[in-house]
């Protein structure tokens, strides 16, 4: 098991992008969370099994919700662990 730490910024905030992901990311079974930062982008962590799982969280993201837009999505391997759900913050 691996984690990442996302970060995507655009038109992120109060479109529903997080609640999107969450549902999303529920459906998957992915552990992890989602939250809005003050310099307006998002932050995401996830943990995830494999590489094919992370490629399509990844996919999620730069989806998003149908008002967002997303300008970029990048990442951090972390070492934490996620277990349980997929929350918002």
């Amino acid at each position: 098991m691996q984690s990442r730490r996302y970060s995507v910024r655009g038109r992120v905030q109060g479109v529903w992008f997080r609640a999107t992901i969450q549902q999303h990311a529920r459906e998957m079974g992915l552990s992890g969370y989602i939250r809005n930062c003050s310099d307006g982008s998002v932050e995401a962590a996830v943990s995830c099994p494999n590489d094919d799982c992370f490629d399509q969280f990844e996919r999620l993201l730069w989806e998003g919700s149908p008002l967002s837009v997303v300008d970029n999505v990048s990442y951090d391997i972390i070492e934490e662990i996620f277990e349980g759900d997929f929350e918002q913050r």
